[in-house]
């Protein structure tokens, strides 16, 4: 099953090439990203279902044996992220088909969308594969690129604005995680992550504790996590709907992921988990107090996606199997729920024109289906009972109390405070766009002219009908984030199974070096 690993990366990449060469055929282009995706969905499970039964797997590119050459590996971890974004990206993907079979590819263009949105999912997947910190380097620049040209296709002001932003602060974050690689690479020899596990640990704590934070900053800022969560309500909402659904479901993820094999694997100790803890809650609170506030939803949730990357850091400074695990399920549930509401936002937006709270109203009647696929997600995220936003949360918790330290018992407190004011945050807003009638929304046929990035989107368009696809997308991804409440006792055997498994770095290491490491 090994020779199949190096296919979810290389199907994309081939995938978009020859997209590039039907840049006036759309339905071929069309076609060809939807076989992709769903070949590497299928790949994924069937990963899946072997890493499970059987371990591990790694795989040497072209026969260079490890230190040496490219290693891809894939645990229980990595392949399960793996299937969960390849199930998102075809999922948006098809709302996003939707959407330019009924608008055109005016704000869109569809000869380098599909391309670019494929080098994007080769991206992600290599991010969660690689074995050594220069393949997942390549991993953040592959990602970087396509999500350029991503937040600014169609051209606007805003988004070229929003753009330069996401452009600047990835690039600080990538140049300080490959000054980290640079400095790295002097002190061991080698930037594998299974032989770093090792050669690290020889190093002096204090050279220890240098390499560690430049790569928890790095991927800090990856992953949104305040402080340096700034840049992230200014730049996802500027972006078209199914790319704001993708950014805001997966690209934090990976930085998420990233801190995880990090601190389990690179570093494995407890040297920065109380400091991880303290970020957590800061982040937690922070995101929340900044979503209360937001008078537009695509800002909105902006900030409760900065929110809830707390719950995993929470998981993560933990540091015990039982914290891994709940993080591990919360990301899955984060990754479905987040994108699903972002597909919602994007139904409300063509309806009504806008996604100005204060500019809606009405909405249930004149779109009830609309309604419903909005208001699930959001019991889910606001962590109502039975959904898998409650059962990841009560996980977080119950590992929390276990590890028993005066701190962890702030984060459960936090993360219930957060949790009831990100439920009363997407309440209000649902409540104002689908309950409130119209006429009690003062002006609501007169277009108001686009302000800037940091207030409410006041650009009022013309309403649109919503193409089936585009339903249909965003259903299928409603019945997913069902799925993981209905599916929650296998999924957190399978998150156990996972968390028991990254806990050391021992099994990494004996995977990629069968005959022992220096």
């Amino acid at each position: 099953m090994s020779f199949l690993i190096p296919l979810v990366v290389l199907l994309p990449l081939l995938g978009a090439a020859l997209a590039l060469t039907q840049a006036k055929r759309p339905q071929v282009q069309v076609l060809i990203a939807v076989t992709v995706l769903s070949a590497v969905l299928i790949l994924g499970i069937a990963l899946l279902v072997h890493v499970d039964a059987n371990g591990t797997m790694a795989v040497e590119l072209g026969g260079w044996e490890a230190p040496f050459g490219i290693v891809l590996v894939v645990d229980r971890l990595a392949v399960l992220l793996l299937v969960v974004s390849a199930a998102v990206l075809l999922a948006v993907l098809v709302f996003s088909v939707g959407q330019g079979l009924a608008d055109g590819d005016k704000e869109t263009p569809v000869s380098i969308y599909y391309p670019t949105y494929l080098i994007l999912a080769a991206g992600v997947f290599n991010a969660f594969i690689a074995g050594d910190l220069f393949n997942l380097y390549v991993s953040f620049e592959i990602l970087l690129v396509a999500s350029f040209v991503l937040i600014t296709v169609g051209g606007t002001e805003l988004r070229i604005r929003a753009g330069t932003v996401y452009i600047v602060v990835s690039l600080v974050s990538s140049v300080l995680f490959l000054a980290a690689i640079a400095m790295i690479y002097g002190a061991t020899g080698t930037v594998n992550i299974a032989q770093l596990s090792v050669r690290l640990a020889e190093l002096p704590s204090d050279t220890q504790l240098i390499l560690h934070v430049m790569l928890l900053v790095a991927f800090g800022i990856k992953a949104a996590v305040f402080p340096l969560s700034f840049w992230l309500p200014d730049s996802y909402p500027m972006a078209p709907a199914p790319v704001t659904a993708v950014f805001a479901g997966l690209l934090t993820k990976i930085g998420v992921y990233a801190i995880m094999r990090t601190e389990m694997t690179i570093f494995a100790g407890d040297d920065l988990n109380i400091a991880i803890l303290v970020v957590a809650a800061l982040t937690m609170i922070v995101g929340i107090l900044g979503a209360v506030a937001q008078s537009d939803i695509k800002r909105l949730l902006s900030f409760t996606l900065v929110s809830h990357i707390g719950y995993m850091l929470f998981g993560i400074g933990i540091g015990t199997a039982a914290g891994l695990s709940a993080a591990i399920y919360y990301i899955v549930h984060h990754i479905t729920v987040q994108t699903t509401l972002f597909l919602a936002t994007g139904l409300v937006e063509r309806q009504g024109g806008t996604t100005g709270i204060n500019r809606l109203g009405g909405m249930l009647k004149a779109s009830p289906l609309v309604g419903i696929l909005f208001f699930i997600p959001l019991l889910n995220l606001g962590g109502i009972p039975p959904f898998s936003g409650f059962l990841g949360k009560l996980a977080l918790f119950e590992a929390g109390a276990q590890e028993g330290s005066v701190l962890a018992w702030v984060l459960i407190g936090s993360g219930a405070l957060v949790s009831l004011l990100t439920l009363y945050a997407l309440i209000r807003a649902w409540s104002l766009t689908f309950w409130r009638h119209t006429d009690e929304v003062a002006g609501y046929e007169n277009a108001l002219p686009a302000n800037d990035m940091m207030g409410e989107s006041t650009e009022v368009k013309t309403a649109r009908s919503i193409p089936r696809i585009m339903v249909g997308a965003t259903v299928a991804m409603v019945a997913l984030s069902v799925t993981l409440t209905v599916l929650a006792a296998p999924l957190f055997d399978l998150s156990t199974r996972a968390g028991d498994n990254i806990t050391g770095p021992g099994y990494y290491v004996t995977t990629v070096f069968p005959g022992g490491s220096e």
